[in-house]
């Protein structure tokens, strides 16, 4: 059963401001749970029904608290319309402000708004080897309960930073690649060097008019239907397979 406490602590997590304030986010259901116990990051308690405690004895120790409960109480006090697994709350790691570009691609979110689609692009980020996020401050927290169940497992992986994003654009001597409806065909980029910043805008405004002098290349995808635009998930998607692709 899961106490009065604790239903109300978890509850409360669905909001920033809690989130925050407890430095607390919980995860939901089987895969996601078993990913984060096996993961190292400090759990602080995993509510979870007899069959997913049976199962995985020796996983659940990762825990400093373990307390058996139903399905419907995972449901009650989370965000899934059906858990019959298991439930975790979780430490906060700390943050760090991304300082230098060494290698490789690293993801820039101006301004993305929707929880789903944040952890979308941090599923595909992980899915492309990608291993930094730089986020606008205003950009969706990659705690909110919806985030964390779209990225399934990734946000383990993939380290998410949250900081002003023109200063650092600016000082950087890596391309910097911004999606917009106009720009260079992403299917035949001709790349100078490897790696670099994608940034990738608001789902409904786009890259912020102040970014627009620290793009060095404007890219777009190449439309063959009469779509006005695309998710910008699948837009990450796209850009990513491509730019990964062409700088092998």
């Amino acid at each position: 059963m899961i106490s009065q406490k604790w239903s109300k602590l978890i509850r409360s997590l669905q909001q920033k401001k809690y989130r925050k304030t407890e430095q607390l986010f919980f995860v939901e259901g089987e895969k996601a749970v078993l990913e984060l116990l096996a993961s190292g990051w400090q759990v602080e308690a995993v509510f979870a029904t007899d069959n997913f405690l049976q199962r995985y004895p020796q996983q659940v120790t990762a825990a400093a608290l373990v307390q058996q409960c139903s399905a419907d109480e995972l449901v009650k006090v989370g965000t899934f319309s059906s858990n019959d697994a298991a439930l975790a709350v979780v430490k906060m790691p700390a943050h760090s402000e991304f300082v230098s570009h060494s290698h490789g691609f690293v993801l820039v979110l101006d301004q993305i708004n929707d929880p789903g689609n944040l952890g979308t692009i941090i599923r595909i980020a992980d899915w492309y080897g990608i291993k930094h996020i730089v986020c606008s401050p205003d950009t969706a927290d990659c705690y909110n309960p919806k985030v964390i169940a779209a990225a399934k497992g990734s946000f383990l992986r993939v380290q998410l930073h949250y900081q002003s994003l023109q200063p650092l654009l600016a000082q950087s001597s890596a391309p910097v690649y911004g999606a917009y409806l106009g720009g260079e065909p992403v299917h035949s980029l001709k790349l100078s060097q490897q790696g670099g910043f994608i940034v990738l805008g608001n789902e409904a405004n786009g890259i912020s008019a102040e970014l627009e002098s620290v793009i060095s290349r404007k890219i777009t995808i190449p439309a063959f239907g009469e779509a006005e635009s695309l998710n910008v998930g699948i837009a990450a998607a796209v850009i990513c397979d491509n730019l990964l692709r062409l700088s092998r």
